[in-house]
């Protein structure tokens, strides 16, 4: 076989596509986001404003978590030196797993390197806790959770996205005795719609299923502590797992479940994305539950409303313009495009006219044909901000709708 041409095919299938992956390379400044500086190709630099960022509450500029991490990297210094269970466990992994149990209102929580690793490495490892498990997945959920559903082996049904009666449907068709679980997400992060988390608990209550929720874009950001939606809509306490992550609102690095003391204990005992990988780096550990334990109050509650406020700015007045905005109700603010190529030309346009970064999302992140720019508004982006993308906004797009009309004529 030429592998080369064989690479160069694959690569050219992107291009062709219009869906092959930029990664600019960007510089945040300490005290200054979403505003960062661009190093273009050439070396030269451009300041621009992140409206794509998961640094949903600025919390990785917060001064409690660079303090927390300050002081943990002056005591212990860069890394964890090993797994958690080889060395790998310090005081800082365990208060951070203190602070998250306590923030679900569960016995116990478990930190992994990411989230991804969290739904990944727990959701395959439940078969082998719990033989001929069933899993039920919605139609939607992220690609960590449909992998781990896929390498754990066994059954698994695929419901309708938010489709209650379809998830009963397939429920009530298995048999009685065996063990179940639901697996589905509070906030979905491409459409930015809520799961119905209080029918679902319905369900697992009445066919005996567990439940397992990822609430990865909503932990920080939702319910009266941050716990999520789970927590805003009072159902936290039926819900059996608990995913989440450390790095959107909470700023940091990290993923984690958070469940009950025999749930937390069987998956640190059998799950190989968690025995064999080297633990977060205290100072990680320290900035995340600072990050946490902040949020958790009265000033995290501002920033929460906030953030609600601006995104409710942010749908206005796109929406005002006429573009096509999905809106669900959640702090994320989609814009449809409909076009691998055309996306991709709006955001370029964006960052090289106007200094305004959002990233292009497309196939496989969403079906094609459902291309979209992803806006991500914060706290901490301002009137004028605002002002400036939204005037972008309106250029652009009348610019790229003439170019689409004359591509058709």
């Amino acid at each position: 076989m030429d592998y080369e041409r064989a690479l160069e095919a694959s690569l050219q299938r992107l291009h062709d596509e219009g869906r092959y992956r930029t990664f600019i390379d960007i510089e945040r400044r300490k005290g200054q986001f979403p505003h960062a500086v661009w190093t273009r190709p050439d070396g030269t630099q451009k300041d621009i404003t992140v409206w794509c960022g998961n640094d949903y509450l600025g919390m990785g500029q917060h001064p409690d978590v660079l303090a927390a991490m300050h002081e943990a990297l002056d005591a212990t210094g860069a890394g964890s030196g090993g797994t958690r269970n080889i060395s790998g466990t310090t005081v800082y992994h365990k208060r951070l797993e203190a602070e998250l149990a306590d923030l679900h209102g569960k016995e116990a929580a478990l930190v992994f390197t990411s989230a991804y690793i969290a739904n990944d490495a727990t959701l395959s490892t439940l078969r082998t806790i719990f033989p001929g498990l069933i899993i039920y997945s919605d139609a939607l959920n992220h690609a960590s959770m449909i992998e781990g559903v896929r390498r754990g082996g066994g059954e698994k049904r695929i419901f309708r996205h938010n489709d209650v009666a379809h998830l009963r449907e397939l429920l009530s068709r298995d048999d009685p005795q065996a063990p179940k679980l639901i697996a589905f997400e509070s906030v979905y992060s491409m459409d930015g719609d809520f799961g119905p988390i209080a029918e679902i608990c319905d369900l697992a209550a009445e066919f005996s299923a567990l439940t397992y929720i990822d609430e990865v874009h909503a932990v920080g950001m939702y319910g009266p502590r941050g716990a999520g939606v789970a927590e805003r809509d009072g159902q936290m306490h039926r819900i059996d797992i608990i995913n989440g992550t450390l790095a959107k609102a909470y700023g940091v690095f990290g993923g984690y479940i958070a469940a009950s003391a025999k749930m937390v204990d069987a998956v640190r005992s059998y799950a190989p994305g968690f025995i064999f990988t080297t633990s977060l780096p205290p100072t990680v550990a320290a900035g995340a539950a600072a990050s946490v334990r902040f949020l958790k109050g009265q000033g995290g509650q501002a920033l929460r409303e906030q953030h609600q406020t601006q995104a409710r700015i942010l749908k206005a007045r796109l929406k005002a313009m006429g573009l096509p905005i999905i809106d669900h109700g959640s702090h994320i603010v989609p814009v449809h495009v409909g076009d691998p190529v055309h996306c991709k030309l709006i955001s370029d346009m964006l960052l090289e006219r106007h200094g305004i970064y959002v990233q292009p999302i497309n196939f496989p992140t969403v079906p094609r044909g459902t291309e979209r720019l992803r806006f991500t508004p914060s706290p901490v982006h301002g009137p004028k901000d605002i002002d400036r993308l939204v005037k972008a906004m309106d250029e652009l797009w009348s610019h790229c709708a003439l170019n689409r009309a004359e591509a058709v004529a």
